[in-house]
């Protein structure tokens, strides 16, 4: 049984997660808008991959006899000056959900809960992952500039991503 302070915590990161893929899906709607397939891309399956972690955290509070209460998920922004401000604003985002995990699993290891700490660190780990993505990302739009011929081929590029299968087979 989860105490209850651990599971408003774990409540509350259910709804950052969708948070995550609401912001993520009003991402893909300004790329979309700006013919930027591949960026749109990128962000579609960025968006079911947060909905994804939202579910593994949903799970996981049924299965240790927690009550799972969803929050209103606030709006995201619609606009961003600039491909690169869309994905500058994405990994500010994924390091504020990094401090939110990181909070998460220190809470799960002072209240002593194992079984949470390891879901956790899965977390902990895909965090790594995630900055790391969209900082190169970041870093390759500021390269390009300004310039249209090299968002075209960083866009073509992000068309290019795959969906990981369970156990990180592509």
């Amino acid at each position: 049984m989860l105490k209850p302070n651990l599971l408003a915590a774990l409540n509350q990161q259910i709804n950052e997660e969708y948070y995550s893929s609401y912001i993520y899906q009003a991402m893909v709607a300004y790329f979309e808008d700006n013919h930027l397939d591949g960026c749109a891309h990128w962000m579609r399956l960025q968006a079911a991959e947060e909905h994804e972690h939202a579910l593994k955290i949903f799970d996981y509070v049924i299965s240790r006899g927690g009550r799972v209460v969803l929050a209103a998920v606030q709006a995201p922004p619609k606009d961003w000056p600039s491909p690169q401000a869309a994905f500058e604003a994405a990994l500010a985002h994924e390091k504020l959900m990094t401090a939110n995990i990181t909070k998460l699993a220190d809470l799960a290891q002072s209240e002593k809960d194992h079984a949470t700490n390891n879901l956790m660190q899965w977390y902990v780990t895909e965090q790594v992952e995630e900055e790391a993505n969209v900082d190169d990302i970041v870093n390759k739009l500021k390269m390009v500039g300004g310039d249209g011929a090299g968002l075209f081929l960083m866009d073509r590029e992000l068309k290019s991503r795959t969906v990981a299968a369970p156990g990180g087979a592509a």
